[in-house]
């Protein structure tokens, strides 16, 4: 949701338009006709039809036979190179894939961007269930995975309630935690643990867990490690898994520190 209060006064409306545009066009599979568009984003057809042009030209839409537009594959390279910006240096991706192939498990990083909470890096594990949720971007459910606990247990209490109060704290399953007052609580059993854990509280019949890798004074450099495993191993082998998770994350904080 945009802040109208927070537009600049140098805003360039035909961006603006034309990224309302992309937004309308992303959120449509089966794709939309240029008067679809202008419904859409309240435009004239007139404009529409040439913001569609432009973006057209440029590869970011693509028209069909039957006249609608879907999204082009610049918008594949753009995030492609989002994903390279996030993810660091390939050395971090390197120890990321050794941690995953060593345990079987997907392990992730995550970090402040902007305010919100991101998975910025990701190495898939066999013995992880694919999370197609959990790919590089915003993590619009930090209060119900590990990482995203991990994150929020560096803020005040104050800043916490009004992220919360912002992003909502939807119920993925019905172990969720939706309540700030019950999240407090268990953020500060996370911290007397050294580990943050959800089970089920996100995908059910799935556990992750998260450390701190970098914890700066700065909330842009702050960085944590997450893995998703079955709940059976993390119940079981909870001080194990802490331990290879400190392990890699020190290696991390080494690297980031290099940079």
């Amino acid at each position: 949701m945009r802040d109208p209060q927070a537009e600049p006064s140098d805003l360039i409306r035909s961006v603006s338009r034309a990224l309302r545009v992309l937004e309308a066009v992303g959120q449509s599979p089966r794709g939309l006709t240029v008067k679809q568009i202008a419904r859409r984003c309240d435009f004239t057809v007139a404009t529409t039809y040439h913001l569609v042009r432009t973006l057209a030209y440029e590869g970011y839409v693509i028209r069909r036979e039957n006249g609608t537009y879907v999204v082009g594959l610049e918008i594949a390279d753009r995030y492609r190179e989002l994903v390279l910006a996030f993810r660091g240096p390939s050395a971090v991706t390197d120890r990321l894939r050794r941690a995953a192939a060593e345990t079987g498990y997907s392990h992730y990083l995550g970090r402040f961007i902007g305010g919100r909470i991101a998975v910025t890096a990701v190495a898939e594990g066999p013995r992880t269930p694919p999370l197609e949720d959990l790919v590089p971007g915003y993590d619009e459910a930090a209060h119900a995975t590990a990482l995203g606990k991990a994150l929020l247990a560096t803020m005040s209490a104050d800043q916490r309630w009004r992220f919360l109060k912002e992003f909502g704290m939807r119920a993925y399953t019905s172990a969720t935690l939706t309540s700030p007052e019950a999240l407090d609580s268990d953020l500060a059993a996370g911290d007397r643990r050294g580990m943050q854990i959800e089970i089920g509280q996100f995908r059910q019949g799935l556990a992750c867990a998260a450390v701190m890798v970098v914890n700066d004074r700065d909330p842009d450099r702050r960085v944590v490690l997450a893995c998703a495993l079955p709940p059976s191993e993390l119940m079981s082998s909870a001080k194990v898994v802490r331990t290879r998770l400190l392990a890699t994350a020190h290696h991390l904080a080494t690297v980031l520190a290099e940079q």
